[in-house]
């Protein structure tokens, strides 16, 4: 993600709980290797502004196009908005079903206020790592955003499955997404290293339960309600104003 780690300034509050927000014993196991910018964090907000810097270097033209095509908004917004979430997670989707597009509506799309989606896999949720390789490699195909309101249109559908991947071929080919480069994508795991890497930057900023956010300084936790994120939204928005 193109976010400068400089000037992003997120301050941490350490978040409780763990998992999918609600669920029992859904701690996500973070992967052993840190990125290079989280590995010498000093602090807690230099790690949550990790959270949305450019932290996992490729050579893959195809990775570091799905890594910007999960930004959505003006380049020039002064306010962030980062949400860490699990396709497979029931709070994430009734997020989404609640307040996501709404959110988008009333600040991302009209430019004010840019969004970026961090995966953060829970461990015990057996098809969120396939699913957000799917996503990610839709992403590839600038289809991130299609797939990512798809498959939370249709959780209930793929995710008790034992083997999700035809069902969420199906999702994918019902948003426009090639198949053919979406199979040689999925296949060839090429996306995982970018998954585990936010799953990695998002719990060393704090991250324990999906769906979370960050909202300029304000770390949230939780299905929030809509009220919550405008007030969080409107104020950080006054304050950039200000400076």
């Amino acid at each position: 993600m193109n976010i400068d780690l400089r000037t992003a300034t997120i301050a941490v509050l350490l978040i409780a709980g763990a998992g999918c927000k609600g669920a029992e014993d859904a701690r996500a196991k973070t992967p052993p290797a840190a990125s290079s910018a989280l590995a010498t964090a000093s602090s807690a907000a230099t790690a949550a502004a990790a959270v949305a810097a450019t932290t996992t270097p490729t050579t893959d033209p195809l990775v570091a196009h799905a890594d910007s095509a999960r930004i959505r908004g003006n380049p020039a917004a002064k306010v962030w908005m980062i949400i860490a979430s699990d396709f497979q997670c029931p709070y994430c989707k009734m997020w989404h079903d609640s307040s996501d597009l709404t959110i988008r509506r009333e600040y991302i799309d009209n430019g004010k206020v840019r969004l970026a989606f961090v995966n953060f896999p829970i461990n015990s949720h057996a098809n969120a790592i396939p699913a957000a390789e799917h996503a990610m490699c839709a992403a590839a195909q600038d289809k991130f955003w299609q797939m990512h309101d798809a498959l939370f249109a249709a959780q209930e559908k793929w995710a008790p499955l034992s083997d999700p991947r035809s069902a969420l071929e199906q999702i994918a080919a019902s948003v426009g997404v090639d198949l053919t480069a979406l199979r040689s994508c999925v296949s060839s795991h090429k996306m995982l290293p970018l998954i585990e890497a936010d799953r990695e930057k998002a719990a060393r900023a704090g991250v324990r339960a999906t769906p979370s956010f960050f909202i300029a300084d304000l770390p949230l936790e939780g299905v929030q309600p809509i009220e919550n994120l405008r007030k969080a939204l409107d104020e950080a928005l006054a304050r950039a104003g200000s400076r």
